[in-house]
Formats: structure tokens, C-alpha cells, sequence
């Protein structure tokens, strides 16, 4: 298991999460919520057990609920990761755009359980 920082764009929220090795690596989501937020094609993010994330600084308020004890996390904020990880799936295939290439494994919608 690794740590990595992360901050919000304006810089007043602040975390760690600590990952294990199967989840040191990007979900790019081409859902079409991420790709209005973002402004781009995908978003990069890495789904954890909310007890693997720790807010340092500011608000709580980080991230999308997934269920009762998961959250997505954008791996893009991150101040370490987003150099060193690689694309580990796609998800929400179905929306990507027909010139985008597949850099890992696609899922229509979520991967199974």
C-alpha cells in the first residue's frame, strides 16, 4: 500500500488516500456526466474504500459516493499518481467517442462486482 496527495483546484481541500498496488492506476470514465464536468473526453479516477481516503485540509465534501463505503476519486488531482499510473480500465465505453482509441480494458458500463 502506497499514500498519495491530492488537492482541489483552488487548493482548499487537501487529502491522502492510500492505495494498494491494484488500485495504483487510472479508470478513465467516458460517462457523460465526466465528460460535461471535465470538459473532455474522459476523466481519470481510481474507485476506493472511503476508509482509504483522508481529507487534510478543508472540506469532506470530495468525490462521488459509490454505494455505502466506496468513492470515486479523481487520480488526475492527485500530486504523484497522475504521472506514474496507467490506464487500468475504461469504463462507461458505450459514451466514448468512435475516434478514441482503447488504451485498456473496456467495459460498457461498470465492471462486474
Amino acid at each position: 500500500m502506497s499514500s498519495y496527495k491530492g488537492h482541489c483546484h483552488c487548493g482548499n481541500t487537501e487529502w491522502e488516500a492510500k492505495l494498494e498496488s491494484d488500485q495504483q492506476g487510472h479508470i478513465l470514465c467516458h460517462c457523460d456526466t465526466c465528460k460535461s464536468l471535465s470538459g473532455s473526453t474522459f476523466t481519470l479516477n481510481q474507485i476506493i474504500p472511503k476508509a482509504a481516503l483522508s481529507i487534510t485540509k478543508g472540506e469532506a465534501d470530495l468525490g462521488k459516493v459509490m454505494g455505502p463505503d466506496k468513492i470515486v476519486l479523481r487520480t488526475g488531482l492527485l500530486t504523484e499518481g497522475i504521472k506514474n499510473f496507467k490506464p487500468a480500465a475504461e469504463i462507461f465505453g458505450k459514451a466514448k467517442l468512435p475516434w478514441e482509441k482503447e488504451v485498456a480494458q473496456t467495459f460498457e458500463t461498470l465492471p462486474p462486482s
